[in-house]
């Protein structure tokens, strides 16, 4: 199936063009996605995949097959299987990249997607949906991390702070306070207060729910044909009653 999507982000070409380089850290921004290896234009990793109680893991590999540094597109041919035998997936995706109007960024993504298995159950309607739903939270992502990225101001620099200059000629006031104190016990530190150890939050599961991405869409889109066979459902039930 064919999937087309188009964003934008608010840096330059340039600076964009150079973080999509990376491709570990592009991963880091797509649910369930690992690069375990990079190697020039390969790649290797994998992706946890959930489908309600059934868990999937793809381990694949994926090629730069073309890349045009001076356009700003590239084409990444990916293939993978679960590790369990239940299916398989392969992809060839093509970028490109151009000014917008507001100084920032145009992306372009298209995707021819082949997949078998479990997924495959879903029509390209739904595929779409929840692909664009994803690719809302990648964008989300990339854009904090382009922003995070971008070259602070230094701080104006601080006056040295200059330390008082302690006088060490006695007084008779110190003199005084020195010999009141001379014969009498010194008084023990108050003990030091431990701060309470606070219970480390559970571990979160980073696999892509594929079923709660879904879900959503399959309500939104098919609810009349759902009440449609509710109200089929419930008249059979009124006529074998009577």
């Amino acid at each position: 199936m064919d999937l087309s999507h188009r964003f934008s982000v608010p840096t330059p070409v340039e600076e964009t063009w150079a973080h999509f380089q990376d491709i570990a850290a592009l991963a880091e921004c797509f649910p369930g996605a690992q690069v375990t290896s990079a190697d020039g234009d390969t790649f290797a990793g994998t992706v946890k995949v959930k489908l309600g109680p059934i868990a999937l893991v793809y381990t694949g590999s994926g090629t730069f097959v073309d890349k045009d540094d001076t356009g700003h597109s590239f084409r990444v041919d990916a293939k993978g299987k679960d590790k369990r035998g239940n299916g398989t997936a392969g992809a060839q995706v093509s970028l490109s990249m151009s000014d917008s109007a507001s100084g920032g960024t145009d992306v372009e993504v298209l995707t021819d997607l082949n997949i078998t298995g479990k997924p495959a159950q879903f029509g390209r309607g739904v595929m779409q949906d929840v692909s664009d739903k994803l690719l809302g939270q990648f964008v989300n992502c990339l854009e904090q991390r382009l922003s995070a990225s971008d070259p602070v101001a230094p701080a104006e620099s601080a006056a040295p702070a200059v330390d008082p200059v302690v006088s060490q000629e006695p007084t008779p006031l110190a003199d005084a306070a020195a010999a009141a104190t001379v014969g009498k016990p010194v008084a023990a530190p108050a003990p030091a207060i431990r701060p309470t150890p606070v219970a480390a939050p559970p571990a979160q599961d980073d696999a892509l729910n594929l079923g709660a991405a879904v879900l959503p869409v399959l309500a939104k889109g098919y609810w009349k044909q759902g009440l449609g066979g509710l109200l089929v459902i419930l008249l059979v039930w009124r006529v074998l009653r009577r």
